[in-house]
């Protein structure tokens, strides 16, 4: 029997159950994986707490993982046992095993390892859409990332710095301003402590910021608008701290007509192409050492609730993984 982390009721971790759960062959062109490694994401949390649209209870949450390939369905010739391999799949991650279809794998490189690949395809694959796709990041931009010292805030971090922008960073601990300014920051903002608008204008000696990249929500909203130039982007990723309130439109020309996007990972790789681009990459700039792969916590999978639990009350830094 496969063990799981299953949800069979909303809410808070208690609601994260670890349990066995039967696990059929693969079908056709689906693969089955024995995971080494599980990432964990804020994402994860919406799905257990009902922010997001869940399906029929029960269900396992989780998105990311690497592992090995144990058997192939009908219809599989690219994948084969031994094989190492990585995803992002929406949910059924928080597993000891299971079955996915074929085109969402990515082979691992032999460099990268299980732990590595377990948080890059949801985590880092996200910082590649969000620096090279929604905006194109390039030498001389402004950046302002909003915590900068969680595991997409740090990948993001020194990417934009590899890449020459000069980057603006809030956290919320002078231990993660540390650890954001060891990982590509220029400057950091304790925003707990400071106003963040302001420290921006002072920065930049009021020239603001080209982009916003904000996975925090409702917290760093409005503020997020009043740290960009005029025709600046803001890019609001996630929800941390609660949604973006409705707000209109014409708030964007009072700032300097902005421009304003809410991306999903899924919608920058929704062909087989794109998914391989982007993890040819974002494995290409570990590789080569662009990027340095911080994971600063690993649970058992059976204490998900409490990892959850930790990220959720600001605990953790950098990339979170489960391990079977």
């Amino acid at each position: 029997m496969t063990r799981a982390v299953r949800v069979h009721r909303v809410g808070g971790p208690e609601a994260l159950v670890y349990e066995a759960v039967d696990l059929g062959t693969p079908g056709q062109g689906e693969v089955r994986i024995r995971q080494h490694a599980i990432g964990l994401n804020f994402i994860d949390v919406y799905y257990r707490s009902g922010l997001y649209k869940t399906p029929a209870a029960p269900f396992i949450v989780g998105n990311e993982a690497a592992g090995e390939v144990v058997s192939v369905g009908p219809g599989v010739t690219n994948f084969h046992p031994g094989d190492r391999v990585a995803y992002y799949f929406d949910l059924g991650g928080y597993a000891t095993d299971r079955n996915i279809p074929a085109d969402k794998l990515v082979k691992l490189p032999d460099h990268i390892t299980y732990e590595q690949g377990a948080v890059l395809m949801l985590k880092g694959l996200t910082v590649w859409y969000l620096l090279h796709k929604t905006f194109k990041v390039e030498h001389g931009h402004r950046v302002l990332i909003h915590a900068a010292a969680g595991g997409i805030g740090l990948l993001a971090c020194q990417w934009a710095k590899a890449l020459g922008a000069n980057v603006i960073g809030t956290v919320g601990s002078k231990a993660k301003a540390d650890l954001a300014l060891a990982n590509g920051c220029d400057h950091v903002i304790l925003y707990e402590e400071e106003d963040f608008v302001a420290r921006v204008k002072q920065i930049s000696r009021n020239e603001l910021c080209d982009v916003v990249y904000d996975g925090v929500g409702k917290m760093t909203f409005p503020g997020s608008l009043s740290c960009l130039r005029p025709r600046g982007l803001f890019v609001s990723f996630g929800n941390a701290s609660g949604r973006v309130p409705p707000f209109p439109l014409v708030e964007l020309s009072h700032h300097g007509s902005l421009f304003a996007t809410r991306p999903k990972l899924n919608d920058y790789i929704a062909t087989r192409g794109e998914l391989l681009e982007g993890a040819d990459t974002v494995f290409a700039a570990v590789i080569t050492g662009s990027l340095h792969v911080q994971i600063n916590h690993a649970y058992a999978l059976k204490d998900a609730a409490k990892a959850q639990t930790d990220l959720e009350s600001r605990r953790t830094t950098g990339a979170i993984i489960l391990k079977p």
